[in-house]
């Protein structure tokens, strides 16, 4: 945590509603990224167009999301892709707006066309399955805000360079995770999922996700990223000292 930007009281607010996750990205950009400038995010044009093109209203919360940082792949595509307007489209069973894709096609993310008129909908994932017919939109998150604070924080631990690594954990390092760092309040996803949910913690300026089979950590510096190595020993992926 810095004295500029606390990262976890800004989250703390972050998950209350669509303001909260807008001002929490806007510093989590400015101090773990580079500051939202001006033509980060896509136009109202821009918008309007796939708005015609689908037929369909975007909800609020997409709206916001892609004017305030839409274009800032470093802040949501490092591994999976946000899509951009022109590429949103309504699945083949006509159920969701799909806005997100896993980097290899295993699973799309969208919002159920029955709720496109909430402002903050939930969110739901759908698994890329070799039995199509067993394929069906599970719930990630409960606010397409949250699902975005989510993308920024997923997105960030993903990103090529020396600040980022990844762990296969044990118990000493999962027990360790938990006594030397903090618990991010951000709601485990998926909904309702307890032996994978992902978790966030927080190091001294390193952020960590623990999905249940890797723990993926972010230091602001390099420097940061080896001192949480030296407090979590294991087999880091990247680690060469």
């Amino acid at each position: 945590m810095t004295q500029e930007f606390d990262l976890a009281e800004s989250l703390a607010r972050g998950v209350t509603g669509r303001s909260g996750a807008w001002s929490f990205i806007q510093g989590f950009a400015a101090h773990w990224a580079d500051a939202l400038q001006n033509g980060d995010g896509w136009t109202e044009a821009d918008l309007a167009e796939a708005e015609e093109r689908l037929g369909v209203q975007l909800p609020a919360a997409l709206r916001e999301a892609y004017l305030l940082f839409g274009r800032r792949r470093n802040l949501t595509s490092n591994h999976d892709e946000l899509l951009s307007p022109a590429e949103l489209y309504v699945d083949d069973a006509k159920e969701a707006l799909v806005f997100r894709h896993e980097n290899q096609g295993a699973a799309s993310w969208g919002v159920l066309l029955e709720r496109l008129g909430d402002d903050d909908p939930a969110v739901f994932i759908r698994l890329d399955l070799a039995d199509k017919t067993a394929e069906r939109w599970e719930r990630w998150l409960e606010r397409l805000s949250l699902c975005f604070v989510e993308i920024v924080l997923s997105e960030s631990v993903q990103a090529e360079g020396e600040s980022c690594d990844f762990l296969d954990p044990d118990a000493d390092s999962s027990r360790l995770l938990e006594e030397t760092c903090l618990r991010l309040p951000f709601p485990t996803c998926p909904v309702g999922e307890e032996d994978h949910a992902t978790r966030w913690f927080l190091g001294q300026d390193v952020l960590l996700r623990d999905d249940g089979m890797a723990v993926l950590a972010r230091g602001r510096t390099p420097e940061d990223l080896d001192r949480v190595r030296d407090r979590i020993p294991g087999d880091w992926l990247n680690d060469y000292r």
